[in-house]
């Protein structure tokens, strides 16, 4: 196993335990909620949000436990979207990493109670004291998760999606509503593990801010690639989605050989606001890889 490959399972580990943690026990009133939650957030999932606030709190020199509760807040938000997402009112989907979505494990009504008690319990874990040796700054960490999560930024960029069914729409547009609905929760993640550094330095922080806007387009780039190339089963979610439902996608607007190529100018442009940290930002480096060169 590569070094970066153990290093991905190690913080994969360790998410799952501090979530575990986090979240209610399954016999704790009422059950039927909490195993939901449990089932939603616990045992799938890439971590990709988590890998990214232990690289950039790696190179900002923050300790991990306090990287951990950061990341498994945005985990937490990032979980509820998922069984909001797989809802029949917005994407209407029956499969979840490799499982029943929660409303069909669940009900409609238990999996909309999961998103928003997931939503809570991670503003919840970002505001417990400790966390930030500057109440400020983590007041500002919780402003930057609030921001990131709402009508500016994921569930506006959901909105957004929402309405663009069947439209024919620029680059440009596209670029706007990815850049709210995925890329604003992955800068987030980054800066959040950041911030939990004692002295972040801002120079560092730019740079991590360059890096995970560029990213995070990239993230989604090659997703909508996979949705045209990839199966059902590799990917733990129903293939083809996109187009049965009439989406926009970077496939659709710019045909997928143009749309590869810009995943690959994306992954050049993050890797390039790192360039002045030479190894130290390896880890970061190591993720753009993978986010951009990814099979799933």
């Amino acid at each position: 196993m590569s070094d970066f490959q153990s290093w991905v399972l190690d913080i994969q580990t360790r998410t799952e335990s501090v979530l575990a943690t986090l979240l209610p026990s399954s016999d704790t009133t009422p059950q039927q909620l909490h195993n939901a939650m449990r089932y939603a957030v616990l045992g799938g999932g890439k971590r990709v949000r988590t890998l990214l606030a232990h690289a950039a709190g790696e190179l900002c020199g923050a300790m991990p436990e306090k990287v951990d509760s950061a990341a498994a807040a945005v985990e937490l938000i990032h979980a509820y979207s998922l069984v909001h997402d797989d809802l029949p009112c917005m994407d209407d989907d029956d499969l979840r990493r490799g499982k029943p979505s929660c409303h069909k494990q669940f009900d409609e009504a238990t999996a909309l109670l999961v998103g928003d008690a997931l939503q809570t319990l991670a503003f919840e874990v970002l505001a417990q004291p400790g966390l930030c040796s500057d109440a400020n700054r983590q007041l500002g960490m919780i402003q930057l998760l609030a921001q990131a999560s709402g009508s500016r930024g994921m569930a506006g960029g959901q909105a957004i999606d929402l309405a663009s069914v069947g439209l024919n729409l620029t680059q440009q547009e596209l670029e706007f509503m990815h850049i709210h609905k995925t890329g604003a929760l992955i800068r987030a993640a980054a800066l959040l593990g950041a911030q939990c550094s004692e002295q972040p330095d801002e120079s560092r922080l730019c740079a991590i801010d360059q890096y995970a806007k560029r990213i995070g387009l990239a993230f989604q780039v090659v997703d909508d690639i996979l949705d045209t190339q990839a199966d059902t089963a590799t990917l733990g979610k129903t293939a083809g989605k996109d187009a049965e439902q009439n989406k926009p996608t970077y496939v659709t607007i710019l045909g997928l050989e143009r749309a590869k190529a810009l995943a690959e100018e994306l992954h050049a442009e993050a890797l390039a606001s790192l360039a002045p940290f030479g190894d130290a930002a390896h880890r970061l480096v190591q993720l753009a890889d993978f986010i951009t060169r990814r099979a799933y």
